[in-house]
């Protein structure tokens, strides 16, 4: 206790760790399209029902590793987390490998992305090509990216691959507007946690909620919203799709883009009302900070679960797994982007005086300010959405 490990042991932790990810990473790229594919592709909102429910089930494991998880490592220890964990994944290793029998196929057809740059190869090859005459294609991208058709002088190039990429790009432009949405939630995992540490977490008289289980907030909202959300649908749906089609993936998408705008704008309020209870040495109850877990939890649920349903229903069927997986890395990339966005707010705002968020104590920064950036931020990227997605 308390020495520095070997290097065969850190060699052993970070190969657990990397193979861990490299699981992970495997795992949501393939599963949900692989659900899905199991499904009458007739019935849309069948494929709809089952994406919220996987993300309900994510959520689910985030909820019990925040809880039961967290009890066990501070009372029981870390080997007794590992040692329960191997056992679960194993069992549902053997559960999933039970429907091998049953489950649907797809024979594999190579890799989706050697296609794409097959075809971006061919093209640069007949760049100063005259374009090629060739019957209109099938779906919505066969009028855009018309350059690729150029590909098609090459013989080895079949205008399907031609068609999946274009329609791969197409693709692109609502997952990029994605991204900046993530930026909000890696908030709850760095300064929300960070201001949660310093506000009142007192439940009752003898128990403090342990700043390691305050996505417990977050994580309590999603669960809640996805039944009330399919209920919602239930109930109301048909009336409500004869009129507009409101429960379009484009249609939540956006409104949990234009959520996660409002969310940082209350984060930014709740911020300065902390601020200022502790400039009179008050402190404020870490519920305060629901409103903001309430509006970000509700914007995950409908852009995650819209991105999916989108995605993979409007990939090939060759591309559905790789398509899928964008939302994954859109999730990835938010979360990078965060961090490059605090020290760029560092930098510029050290230069006009006092960094934003270089202080250790939250009550000298300026995190209000930082949170008004982003509510800003995905405002404007709000309105690149809506043009984005119209022009789909």
């Amino acid at each position: 206790m308390g020495s520095m490990p070997s290097g065969s042991q850190a060699a052993i932790l970070y190969a657990g760790l990397y193979a861990m990810a490299t699981g992970v990473g495997g795992v949501k790229a393939s599963l949900p399209a692989h659900g899905a594919d199991q499904l009458d592709h007739g019935n849309q909102r069948l494929i709809s029902a089952f994406f919220n429910w996987f993300f309900f089930s994510l959520c689910t494991g985030g909820l019990i590793s925040a809880t039961v998880m967290i009890w066990i490592e501070e009372n029981l220890g870390w080997n007794w987390s590992f040692k329960i964990s191997v056992i679960v994944l194993t069992l549902a290793l053997c559960i999933f490998t039970m429907g091998f029998s049953s489950y649907r196929y797809k024979r594999p057809g190579g890799s989706p992305l050697a296609r794409i740059f097959k075809v971006f190869a061919s093209t640069i090859r007949n760049w100063k090509a005259s374009q090629p005459e060739r019957a209109n294609g099938h779906g919505r991208s066969h009028d855009k990216f018309k350059v690729l058709d150029k590909a098609l002088i090459d013989n080895n190039i079949s205008a399907s691959e031609v068609e999946e990429t274009k329609t791969f790009l197409g693709l692109l432009s609502i997952f990029a507007t994605t991204i900046m949405m993530n930026c909000c939630l890696a908030q709850l995992q760095t300064f929300t946690v960070q201001q949660g540490n310093i506000m009142n977490r007192t439940i009752i008289k003898n128990f403090k909620i342990p700043t390691q289980s305050l996505s417990i907030f977050p994580l309590s909202i999603m669960l809640a919203s996805i039944p009330l959300y399919e209920q919602f649908v239930r109930i109301f749906g048909k009336k409500l799709q004869q009129k507009s089609n409101m429960f379009h993936p484009l249609r939540r998408i956006g409104l949990g883009l234009a959520l996660a705008s409002g969310s940082m704008a209350v984060a930014a309020i709740v911020e300065v009302k902390r601020r200022e209870a502790a400039e009179n040495n008050v402190t404020l109850s870490v519920f305060w900070l629901v409103w903001q877990y309430l509006l970000l939890g509700v914007s995950d649920m409908l852009t995650l679960g819209g991105m999916l349903e989108f995605f993979y229903s409007e990939a090939p069927d060759s591309m559905r797994s790789i398509s899928t997986a964008l939302s994954w890395c859109s999730t990835s990339m938010g979360f990078f982007i965060s961090s490059v966005l605090v020290t760029i707010t560092n930098s510029v705002s050290g230069k006009f005086g006092q960094q934003w968020l270089g202080a250790n104590d939250l009550n000298h920064t300026h995190l209000d300010l930082f949170y008004t950036l982003l509510s800003i931020l995905n405002f404007l990227n709000l309105l690149i959405y809506i043009y984005c997605a119209k022009r789909y």
